[in-house]
């Protein structure tokens, strides 16, 4: 099944209650006969009671169908993806992107 995803306008701080994050880039990564679309960025916590800190991250819309084909009413691109719900496929994935962006981080949308 596919779904929409509203691409995030990179290198734009997004302000949440304990802080912030910043998509720095979008990348289309080949997996078996497959194209993996994720959004690398940087978190940054500084505004919580408990302390500060910031890491990386990697958020994975799914696989790619259709590239930025349309856009939403702010303007943003909108690409057609598919989820990925195979455990085996995320996990080898997760591995390849935390390795290739330095990352504890990967979240499957």
């Amino acid at each position: 099944m596919t779904k929409e995803y509203v691409h995030a306008e990179l290198g734009q701080e997004v302000r949440s209650i304990t802080g912030y994050y910043i998509p720095e880039k979008e990348v289309k990564l080949k997996y078996k006969d497959k194209e993996v679309l994720y959004v690398f960025g940087a978190a940054v916590v500084d505004n919580s009671c408990c302390g500060a800190g910031g890491c990386g991250y990697a958020l994975v819309p799914g696989y790619l169908v259709k590239w930025k084909t349309k856009r939403n009413k702010e303007g943003l691109p909108i690409s057609e993806v598919e989820s990925i719900r195979d455990d085996a496929a995320r996990q080898e994935i997760a591995t390849i992107i935390k390795k290739k962006e330095n990352v504890n981080d990967v979240n499957f949308l």
